[in-house]
Order: structure tokens, then C-alpha cells, then sequence
């Protein structure tokens, strides 16, 4: 007798908010959210100002609790800002080590900022970093810490176009050698197309659209589904030129 075949299982989630509440006054900024995030995905959070995502983010971060609900993320977990946060006083390689303790310190900085293709610079002070030095510096201080969720906050928002790429695609490598959770934040459409698995639109304080990705990086843009995250913001598109001389044809 043939054994039976098993079925595939799920990653388990190592976020979980069921219920999830959070009002300030008589104002609720989200309610009753569920949200899964599995080991190792990569979500992208898409929503207009005053959505929720920071919000949220908060949250997840263990900077903000909750009204209601329940709420459920690992304590190893790193946020990334959009400002890089660094202490001007302290040199990078002491940013990178900030609250840790142990031995070897300088090495495991020198290591984190090797990743990230900084640790020339682990002696230069913080204001001498060109932007997008300043976010490798906090990606590495984020992954020195080996989190179990990685938290970003529009990290690439301030970057011109072409740091924001190179950006990307160092996020995507160090995601796939460290496999944290990822959540990402992002009003860049495109952004979040490019690096996620997951889509989700956060409007009103509750998840109105999601959209899984699953061709391989690096992707080409797909514009069927760039309508569909556009729409779900309250962004009209025109339908391609093609579709429209189709309909006018007929």
C-alpha cells in the first residue's frame, strides 16, 4: 500500500495580531486587525497618510501597545527609520554595537558593516556618511542584532533614485542570507512590487487588498497589478492604449 502524501505545510507565522485595536482618544486609527507575517517572507505595506501603517509599525516594534486584541511578535526584532538615527558623537562601528554587550565588539561591527559594504568606514563619524551610508549603517545595526523580524519604515525614501536601487537590492541580499521576517512600509508602488512576496494596502485602520508575488527577483514591472494596488489607494489609471482602441475597434 502506496504511503499517503503529505500535505505542504505552511512556514509557521512569527507575527500574529488578531483583534488588533489601537485608539488614541476617541480615535481609532485601527480596528480589528488580523495579520499573519511567516518566517522568512517579505511583506510590503502600502496605505495613504493616516492609514495606520506607522501605526502599526509601532506596534510591531514595541513602542506602542495595544487598545484591544491580541498582539504576538518575537522580542528579537530591529526597526530601520527613515532617518538613520545614528549618534553623531559615536563613531559608526559604536553605532552598530549601541546596547550590545559581550566580546568582541569591534569584530562583529567590522562584520555587520562588511555586509553592507561599509566597513571602510567604521571609524568615520556619522555626519561625515553620504545618505545612503547612513542607511547601510543602520541596516547593519539592525542585522547585527540577528533579528527574527526586521521592521522598515520607509527606509529609502530619502535617497535619490539610483541609491534607492542599489538599496534594494542590498536589502534583498541581506534578506535572503539572514532570513528575518520582513515588513516593509513604503507609498512607493513600485517599491513594494519589486522587493516583497506579499502586498497589502492598510486603509481606515484595516487590510483591504492583498496581492502575493511569485515570480522570481528581479522582477519587470506588471501594470495590471500596479493598477490594482493604485486603485485600492484611491488612484484612477487609464487603461492601456491598446485596450482602448480594442473596445473602440468593436
Amino acid at each position: 500500500m502506496n504511503a499517503p502524501i503529505p500535505f505542504p505545510t505552511r512556514p509557521q507565522p512569527v507575527v500574529s495580531l488578531r483583534g488588533f485595536t489601537r485608539r488614541f482618544g476617541s480615535n481609532t486609527v485601527i480596528a480589528g486587525l488580523d495579520l499573519d507575517i511567516a518566517e522568512g517572507e517579505f511583506v510590503a505595506l502600502l496605505g495613504r497618510s493616516g492609514s495606520g501603517k506607522t501605526t502599526l509599525l509601532r506596534t510591531l516594534a514595541g513602542l506602542d501597545g495595544a487598545s484591544e486584541g491580541e498582539v504576538r511578535v518575537p522580542n528579537s526584532r530591529a526597526v530601520v527609520f527613515q532617518d538613520a538615527r545614528l549618534l553623531p558623537w559615536k563613531p559608526v562601528w559604536q553605532n552598530i554595537m549601541l546596547g550590545l554587550t559581550g566580546r568582541d565588539l569591534r569584530a562583529r561591527a567590522e562584520g555587520a558593516l562588511a555586509e553592507v559594504g561599509l566597513d571602510h568606514r567604521a571609524d568615520a563619524w556619522p555626519l561625515t556618511l553620504s545618505g545612503g551610508e547612513a542607511q547601510r549603517a543602520a541596516l547593519a545595526r539592525a542585522l547585527v542584532r540577528e533579528p527574527k523580524v526586521l521592521l522598515l519604515d520607509e527606509p529609502f525614501a530619502a535617497l535619490d533614485a539610483l541609491t534607492r536601487i542599489q538599496m534594494h537590492e542590498l536589502v534583498l541580499g541581506l534578506w535572503r542570507r539572514h532570513r528575518p521576517a520582513v515588513l516593509l512600509i513604503t507609498h512607493d508602488i513600485d517599491e513594494a512590487i519589486a522587493l516583497a512576496d506579499r502586498v497589502l494596502v492598510l486603509d481606515g485602520g484595516r487590510i483591504v487588498a492583498e496581492e502575493r508575488i511569485a515570480s522570481d527577483r528581479p522582477r519587470t514591472l506588471d501594470p495590471a497589478l500596479r493598477r490594482r494596488l493604485l486603485a485600492r489607494l484611491g488612484v484612477a489609471t487609464p487603461e492601456p492604449v491598446e485596450t482602448v482602441w480594442a473596445e473602440a475597434a468593436d
